[in-house]
């Protein structure tokens, strides 16, 4: 059972506070789709006002075509995972699967089965019998997951479901969650602050700040093109490097920038003509160490992270700007060393004095290929 849902001019004030400022959105039949920004943003309350948990100020909210603003949560054919699991401590595991449907009054052979399917989904069959308070972090996660899937909901809405757990139980879950999606084709909706969790999760990425949505797109659409300077310093670890710079002419084509730190850069344009202040970004993997008589500025060596199969460097320009080197293998870097820096012209992002793309580097990618 799969379903379409679509978000019209979304509004939500909080009193005279507006948390949430006219959001429209369209999710396909069966696609996962992650609402990621920083604390704050208005993710949590959005997925709550799509599940019914929450209120809307205006606006309406439409279930495969049909608005369901007035429809209680039970009736909106949805199922949540919460961050904080909220199973039953004093029930089994396998009480916690069924307790919903109970409730319902359905069928107790339909509970057995449906049971059962979850728990061989989710690979929680030897834990049936345990409590809550005998189980592993992530165990308790499969286990919430469980009492959604049990239900057999048209969407399903996950609220930051792996923010509880150390950094290689989220990775596992990830995976899980992932092949989940795979298996039951059911359309998700997943809200996190972690961009790496989007970016690993989604097949569409909604950024949203302060109540508004940034950008909407596929994981490496948001990489590659970000619209804004929010969205390319909020996409991707390590984060953009930014710089700051002028254009100082642009002639064929070819924007020349005059470095904040020193030296000059040029950019094929495709799209405003870009004149005056602007900010560079350019990410980690962008950027090549060299000698002073090929870079285009230069840079001391603060911090050198060797990782094993790739190296990030951190360097301080001239400048007072920080800007941050990945290097594939392993890589001998002496600290406070002044090292060149050379940059793949092509792969530079060039944002106006509101933080805009003034490149559409979609455009330019499709015309190279």
């Amino acid at each position: 059972m799969m379903a379409s849902f679509e978000l019209r001019q979304i509004f939500k004030r909080f009193g005279p506070v507006e948390v949430i400022h006219g959001i429209d959105l369209d999710i396909a039949d069966g696609e996962f789709v992650v609402f990621v920004g920083p604390s704050g943003c208005g993710k949590s309350t959005l997925l709550r006002m799509i599940a019914g948990l929450e209120g809307i100020t205006a606006g309406e909210i439409l279930i495969d075509g049909e608005v369901v603003n007035d429809v209680p949560a039970v009736k909106r054919g949805l199922a949540m995972v919460f961050q904080s699991y909220a199973l039953y401590p004093h029930m089994s595991v396998r009480k916690n699967l069924s307790f919903g449907l109970e409730t319902m009054r359905a069928p107790k052979h339909e509970i057995k089965e449906r049971v059962a399917q979850a728990a061989e989904i989710l690979q929680i069959e030897e834990l049936l019998d345990r409590r809550p308070g005998q189980l592993s972090g992530g165990q308790r996660q499969r286990v919430a997951i469980g009492r959604a899937i049990v239900r057999e909901p048209k969407i399903f809405l996950f609220d930051e479901p792996l923010s509880n757990l150390d950094a290689e139980l989220r990775m596992q879950m990830r995976v899980e969650i992932n092949k989940l999606h795979r298996r039951l084709g059911t359309t998700m909706t997943f809200v996190t602050h972690d961009q790496v969790e989007a970016m690993t999760l989604a097949d569409r990425i909604v950024v949203l700040r302060a109540g508004v949505v940034e950008q909407v797109g596929t994981p490496l659409d948001l990489y590659n093109h970000p619209a804004n300077l929010f969205v390319a310093g909020f996409i991707g670890s390590p984060r953009m490097n930014f710089l700051e710079g002028a254009v100082t002419g642009v002639e064929s084509g070819v924007a020349e920038i005059a470095l904040k730190t020193g030296g000059t850069l040029r950019r094929r344009i495709d799209g405003r003509q870009p004149s005056g202040d602007v900010t560079v970004g350019v990410r980690p993997e962008a950027i090549m160490l060299t000698d002073a008589t090929e870079a285009a500025t230069t840079g001391e060596v603060q911090i050198a992270e060797q990782l094993g199969g790739e190296t990030f460097v951190y360097l301080g320009l001239t400048s007072g700007e920080p800007l941050t080197v990945e290097i594939k293998g392993q890589a001998q870097v002496k600290l406070t060393s002044t090292v060149g820096l050379k940059f793949d012209e092509d792969a530079l992002h060039l944002f106006d004095s509101d933080g805009r793309s003034l490149i559409d580097t979609r455009a330019m990618a499709t015309a190279a290929a």
